[in-house]
């Protein structure tokens, strides 16, 4: 089958021939249709979240299921299914409190301690299996407990980006904090994300809906998705523009970029008694400085969101039916289908700031 490998960082991926073994105990081999492309494919490219190449990223996809393994249950050939990094064990503290996003074992290799490398090249070495998954690939091997049955009516490609990108946006202002009703919302960076979370607080009925970008080509479209107003972080200071159009600062800002300046400006963007939520994925090795007296003596809150603190097999078909039923909307946040030879032309669209979301199609 073709892959996309990375085979080392910074460098392009390259189209290959690769094999996948047979699903074992506990997996399933999908049939992948379609494969966002995420900026934490494009940390792994740059280094900044360091895996070990020979690797296949991708990690949002929809496909169908061609082969189960042994012991699978939940899914059977022909099932339409997400698949989710959010792999969860359900036995650990956090998978029996509820918060499965949490669980220690989601990236711990194949279930049951297979050994057997998942992907190789022609070579017969083994290819890294990025986040379980590795979607940029005509097939994927992972475990029954990475992925979620899906009707039947929902298209593949808007499918996919709920596997990663939207789940991740709108279940930050869904679930990991709980906007009431006319509250001030400030989302920082107008990807694929950004914009989901956007649509989360749209869909709780938040009052002032601000969209913060540098690339004011995004504008039109935060304001078709439900932004009320629109800061141009390239002009002036966008610190000093929340706080007017928020007459001091915002109940809920959410930084979905991951960069250490502008979790730095959501903190300052909160209002008193506010709270910042940190979406983005900002580099393993960075520090961001926060001032206590914006703790202490303003009560900001400041709190993590990692995937959407989803539950995904709950989450992702309430987000399906809220696509179906016209709350969420996807097609406008797709800019572009592509086949998998086109991928490092997207990742270079991607580092421009030049697309909002772009989604790999398999025939």
């Amino acid at each position: 089958m073709k892959a996309a490998v990375l085979r080392a960082a910074k460098a392009p991926l390259e189209i290959e021939d690769i094999e996948i073994d047979d699903p074992g105990p506990g997996e399933v081999l999908l049939k992948t249709v379609a494969s966002g492309i995420c900026h934490s494919d494009l940390h792994v490219i740059e280094g900044d979240l360091p895996l070990p190449p020979p690797c296949v990223l991708g990690h949002e996809p929809a496909g169908i299921v061609e082969a189960i393994g042994e012991g699978v249950t939940y899914v059977a050939p022909g099932d339409h299914v997400i698949a989710c990094i959010s792999r969860w064990c359900g036995v650990c503290k956090f998978c029996t409190e509820g918060r499965p996003y949490l669980c220690l074992t989601s990236y711990e290799g194949r279930p049951g301690g297979n050994l057997t490398p998942a992907l190789t090249d022609q070579k017969g070495e083994a290819l890294y299996q990025f986040a379980g998954l590795s979607s940029f690939a005509e097939k994927m091997l992972t475990s029954e407990r990475a992925v979620v049955k899906i009707r039947e009516d929902m298209p593949l490609d808007r499918a996919s980006l709920i596997g990663c990108g939207v789940t991740t946006g709108i279940g930050a202002a869904l679930n990991t904090v709980k906007i009431p009703p006319g509250a001030s919302v400030v989302i920082i960076g107008c990807g694929g994300v950004g914009l989901s979370a956007l649509q989360g607080a749209r869909i709780v009925g938040a009052g002032k809906i601000i969209a913060v970008d540098a690339q004011p080509w995004k504008f039109d479209l935060a304001k078709d998705l439900g932004a009320t107003d629109c800061v141009d972080a390239s002009q002036g200071n966008a610190v000093e523009a929340v706080h007017e159009l928020t007459a001091g600062g915002a109940d809920f800002v959410f930084e979905c970029i991951g960069l250490v300046p502008t979790v730095e400006q959501a903190v300052q963007m909160t209002g008193r008694g506010g709270t910042t939520v940190l979406v983005g994925v900002v580099p393993m090795t960075a520090t961001v400085s926060i001032s206590a007296a914006d703790l202490t003596l303003q009560e900001k809150k400041i709190t993590g969101s990692i995937m959407g603190s989803n539950r995904f097999r709950f989450d992702m078909p309430k987000y399906i039916d809220y696509y179906l039923d016209g709350r969420l909307r996807l097609d406008e946040m797709i800019s572009a289908r592509i086949p998998l030879e086109d991928i490092n032309g997207a990742f270079d669209l991607m580092r421009k700031g030049e697309a909002a979301r772009q989604v790999i199609m398999f025939d």
